[in-house]
């Protein structure tokens, strides 16, 4: 891997969140299920070690050697092959799905975990099985009996995969101008046509077959999204090719071991998944799983650059300290003992951090909303539905920063190739983009989530907040937390006043809204990490708890102040400006 660089499973970090601070235990016995934390301890630890040691070896070499395609058949990087076979073998593909068709039935909750530990030491390589999962759920949720028992049990099982085929090339979150077309067939089944491209995974050599989702168009269906129907459309049929062609994959920045192609459906035989056009209902399902995933993917690439960059500022000598030689025995000081690699370290963390808790979370409400009591499922639905575009649009634009900070405590040693931390950046610039850009989630936040359904989830969540600073009597973060609490509703109220009156205030507000209501989030997270681990005074490791949770509020906090204003600073000075004021020349 090149010096420095290394993976351990955060075991300990994962068991704080699991068992202390959101009480996984309660949550299992809440949801009628027999998962234990003893189970999930065992679960987790067989995982760290075949991430370990057989995932994080293909991590650089896969990146290096990335995916390759001739005459339609992709080849994926040396020795991904065979870490799938071992994956599947391990049954870890089945832990959450369906028991039915062959899963373990445990909560979608555990599955999230796995897929943290395995993308942090090979993202490129997890995506392969992550989709699947997305599959299996829009199938489970809304596909036909004989549906479920045709492609369930090898999806479940791992022997097939899963995609998910929206992006067309003129168009992209813009579905509704897809043009993928679907026509009937005498045997209930459909002849699909078009082309899909940035599909991940939409062609390897790791399962024997591919289980494609696609939106397509029925004849004569409205337009917009209104017209999308959700197919089922399988890259062999009965173990005949089923005129799926990858036409080519993509040269692109990062993740090089994953296959992103353009594929062609050529007449392709597909199965109506739910009602016809109600594709975007089921897209959803989809989606919104994908979107957890994503922002798990940002926590995952934090986790690896914190890691490595940790050790390197414990190790890599540079001058001396401000206040005197820390190690004059060594001919010079290792550069942690300098504030500002200190500030690069501990914004890493407390992203990283803050990070997990939030999907974490959100995998709680998930699993709530699926095996819940009828009014909780409701309630955490909302929830989950209001956390969601903060989940995959703030932990990914954080992470994007921290793994920044990573290569920059490198310094130059960062920017070669040796040492692995390129990569982290690389890797990480495309979880701003997929499953919905930044702009997209923004906008799905605040239009969608916030102020359509005036503000119902918002306010149950500033509740929470409330109830947190409660716990916290007269400490340094209850008063701060009452305030935040406060002005997030206003703020929402402040925008959806201004956009009444102007549609584009909604857009012009969006994305500061959104980093505005991650750092409330995770001032909501901190502290009540702070609150538990206070407790364990003793303990370095709940020490550094508090700590970070300090800096967080000291340090970072106070750029929720800048994104407040610049979301009510209103639209005009984006919307005057006219194409032609845009020229330099």
């Amino acid at each position: 891997m090149g010096p420095g660089m290394d993976y351990q499973t955060p075991l300990r970090d994962m068991s704080f969140l699991i068992n202390d601070v959101l009480d996984f235990e309660g949550h299992f016995a809440s949801i009628k299920s027999d998962a234990s934390v003893e189970l999930v301890d065992t679960i987790l630890e067989q995982c760290g070690r075949f991430a370990e040691n057989e995932l994080f070896p293909l991590r650089a070499s896969g990146d290096e050697a990335g995916c390759s395609w001739e005459d339609g058949v992709v080849t994926t990087p040396a020795g991904f092959a065979e870490a799938y076979a071992t994956y599947v073998e391990g049954g870890w593909s089945s832990i959450a799905g369906n028991p039915a068709f062959g899963g373990q039935g445990l909560p979608r909750s555990i599955s999230l975990w796995i897929e943290e530990i395995m993308a942090s030491a090979n993202m490129a390589w997890t995506m392969y099985g992550s989709l699947s999962r997305a599959a299996i759920n829009a199938i489970d949720s809304h596909g036909s009996d004989d549906l479920k028992s045709a492609f369930l049990p090898s999806l479940i099982s791992g022997a097939w995969t899963g995609t998910m085929c929206l992006t067309e090339p003129h168009c992209g979150s813009d579905v509704g101008l897809l043009n993928t077309r679907a026509e009937p067939h005498a045997d209930g089944s459909y002849r699909i046509s078009g082309t899909k491209i940035f599909i991940s995974s939409g062609e390897h050599d790791l399962a024997d077959n591919i289980v494609h989702l696609v939106l397509a168009r029925l004849p004569d269906s409205p337009a917009g999204t209104k017209g999308i129907s959700l197919f089922v459309v399988p890259k062999k049929l009965e173990g005949e090719p089923n005129r799926v062609v990858c036409g080519a994959i993509e040269d692109k920045m990062g993740i090089h071991g994953n296959a992103t192609c353009m594929l062609h459906f050529e007449e392709s035989r597909g199965y109506l998944v739910g009602d016809a056009n109600e594709g975007m209902r089921c897209m959803f399902t989809m989606m919104n799983e994908a979107r957890i995933l994503v922002g798990t993917q940002g926590v995952c690439l934090m986790e690896l650059g914190y890691q490595a960059s940790l050790q390197y500022a414990t190790e890599r000598l540079q001058m001396r300290s401000a206040s005197g030689p820390q190690s004059p025995e060594k001919p010079a000081d290792p550069i942690l003992v300098h504030p500002d690699v200190r500030r690069m370290l501990l914004t890493q963390k407390a992203f990283l951090e803050g990070g997990r808790v939030m999907t974490y979370f959100a995998a709680q409400l998930a699993d709530i909303e699926d095996r819940g009591d009828e009014e909780d499922r409701v309630s955490a639905g909302r929830l989950l539905d209001l956390i969601t575009p903060i989940v995959k649009g703030f932990v990914t634009e954080t992470a994007f920063e921290a793994v920044n900070h990573a290569l920059q405590i490198y310094g130059g040693h960062g920017f070669i190739r040796e040492t692995g931390i390129e990569q982290l950046v690389r890797d990480a610039r495309i979880t701003l983009i997929y499953e919905g850009t930044t702009q997209i989630q923004a906008l799905d936040l605040l239009g969608r989530k916030v102020l359509m359904n005036q503000g119902q989830a918002l306010m149950s969540f500033i509740e929470m907040i409330r109830a947190e600073a409660d716990l916290h009597s007269d400490g340094p973060f209850s008063s701060k937390l009452r305030e935040l609490a406060d002005e997030w509703g206003e703020l929402a109220l402040g925008v959806g006043g201004k956009a009444a009156g102007d549609a584009d205030e909604i857009g012009a507000a969006s994305v500061d809204f959104l980093m505005y209501s991650g750092y409330v989030t995770l001032a909501y997270f901190w502290a009540r990490i702070a609150r538990i681990a206070s407790s364990h005074e003793d303990d370095d490791f709940m020490r550094g708890k508090v700590k970070t949770a300090r800096f967080f509020f000291d340090r970072l906090l106070p750029r929720a102040n800048s994104h407040h204003r610049a979301a009510l600073s209103g639209a005009d000075s984006l919307m005057d400006v006219s194409e032609n004021e845009f020229g330099h020349h």
